[in-house]
């Protein structure tokens, strides 16, 4: 830990408190709870690089589709906005986190201090939806790699096995298989970085045609401020929505962050949404640009055959393959939360006000952390989930209609119904847990400010009180936005599929 020596007075006889308040002022930095005994070995950059990984995947290149429903300006506002909602989910978990001891947080944690009877639900919706997404990347690499193939050698007929999307399934499982069984997300940035390099080159690709100006002739009309109809708004909806859903693994990065202060695990949530709303609009506004109302679901299978276009494709199954052990980690986890889970009686010593002893201890009164997954068990569950996702995305050749489902069940509730839910309830006046985190917090202003006039305390603890009571409201609206985006994007699914 840092000295503060050098911008404060030495401490001396006369002045017992500074060597408690300067160990004080050092825990406040970290801001994560009970920190002794853990550390985290994660950097700042290798989180952002993870979380940006986790949002931006093939629903890049959906953005310009997203934009020809909805037109230019309605389009762009859409995006920030589902930026920002992401980004409060986020920045909900990082509060959460702070009721838990540091490296043991996680959705099952949180559910056992709020809602322990329904953890198992929770846990059952994270695991599906992010084992469908992992399922949907092994079909994505099938159905891009013979045309990726035929692309580099037009030779290769459609009889051989470079054309069969088996095949292409089956080889990409032996780059995959390793990165499942790491148990850290942080050992995952290396790859990560290259999966980033795979959507700045799709970036580029998408603008570079832009600037070009070779996709003129194939342009259909372009809409600045008309939209396509509400229906078609409300199907392109979701789309936007779900493009940010990097939840799952938010915890994780704050188990494994070294700096888990409150500064630095912000500005984290901040660059990364920052990063992937920022790309959302160029590719959405070049990309819409380039082929107006006449653009599909993929802009880069509308290129013309050339090297860069199919380097677009290989550059997507790089993406994919590399984003599918992000989706295997909390996968796992939620799995192995469900087998371990026991319904709890209520117990009405918790729900009452804590005693002095309960406030006082580090740990009484509060959960115990649950111990790390055992290997046997970590490497039966991740075998389990490989096998499986690898048998349905062998037989299965088609996965939007479930996708639909699950995106909008799954997404919205790891993205703002928990988030909202479990601060909510976690931050309740009369929470044991918040009274006390808020004792510990309380105790530290006091040893901050032992030199402040009353006033000046009696007006910043107002303000904090204020803060808090805000913030709690706000959480309570994202539970209920996502709520509504759920019944919307259900309702609208059900339609658009009965349509078809």
């Amino acid at each position: 830990m840092a000295s503060y020596s050098a911008i404060g007075p030495e401490p001396d006889d006369t002045e017992p408190m500074t060597a408690s308040t300067g160990s004080l002022r050092g825990r406040r930095r970290g801001r994560g709870k009970k920190d002794v005994g853990y550390s985290g070995q994660a950097t700042w950059i290798s989180s952002v690089i993870n979380l940006v990984n986790t949002i931006l995947g093939a629903g890049l290149l959906a953005m310009p589709s997203a934009l020809s429903k909805m037109g230019i300006f309605l389009g762009i506002f859409v995006i920030a906005w589902a930026g920002m909602t992401a980004g409060f989910g986020l920045y909900l978990q990082t509060r959460c986190a702070r009721y838990v001891d540091r490296g043991h947080v996680s959705f099952a944690a949180l559910s056992q201090l709020t809602y322990p009877n329904l953890s198992i639900l929770f846990d059952a919706a994270i695991a599906i939806k992010c084992f469908g997404v992992g399922v949907s990347y092994l079909i994505i690499i099938g159905d891009l790699m013979p045309g990726v193939v035929k692309g580099f050698a037009p030779g290769a007929g459609d009889s051989t096995f470079l054309a069969d999307r088996q095949f292409w399934i089956t080889a990409f499982m032996l780059v995959i298989i390793p990165l499942s069984f790491l148990r850290r997300l942080d050992s995952l940035k290396y790859t990560s970085v290259i999966a980033l390099c795979s959507i700045a080159y799709l970036v580029v690709l998408v603008v570079a045609h832009y600037i070009k100006g070779d996709t003129i002739q194939d342009r259909g009309e372009v809409r600045v401020f008309k939209w396509a109809g509400p229906v078609a708004v409300l199907a392109a909806f979701p789309v936007i929505v779900f493009a940010y859903t990097c939840h799952q693994n938010m915890f994780s990065i704050l188990n494994e962050i070294a700096d888990n202060s409150h500064f630095r695990t912000t500005t984290v949530i901040f660059a990364s949404i920052g990063c992937a709303c920022s790309l959302y609009i160029l590719t959405g506004i070049t990309g819409y640009l380039s082929y107006g109302d006449n653009i599909k679901g993929n802009i880069v299978s509308m290129y013309p055959t050339a090297a860069p276009s199919t380097i677009g494709r290989l550059a997507i199954v790089i993406l994919v393959m590399f984003s599918y052990p992000l989706q295997i980690h909390p996968c796992r986890a939620s799995i192995d939360a469900c087998l371990s889970w026991r319904p709890r009686r209520r117990n009405p010593q918790n729900e009452s006000s804590p005693s002095r002893s309960t406030l006082l201890g580090s740990s009484k009164g509060g959960t115990k952390p649950k111990p790390e997954m055992g290997d046997v068990r970590f490497a039966i569950i991740t075998t389990i989930l490989i096998v499986l996702s690898f048998v349905v995305a062998m037989t299965v050749s088609s996965l939007e209609k479930v996708l639909a489902y699950v995106g909008s069940t799954g997404s919205t509730t790891i993205s703002f119904i928990l988030p909202g839910l479990f601060y909510y309830k976690i931050s309740d006046p009369h929470s044991v847990h918040h009274q006390r985190l808020i004792k510990d917090e309380d105790d530290e202003d006091e040893f901050d400010s032992a030199d402040a006039e009353g006033y000046v305390m009696s007006d910043a603890h107002k303000s904090r009180h204020w803060r808090r009571g805000l913030l709690r409201t706000l959480s309570l609206a994202l539970a209920i936005y996502g709520m509504c985006v759920m019944v919307v994007c259900l309702i609208t699914n059900t339609f658009l599929i009965a349509a078809h």
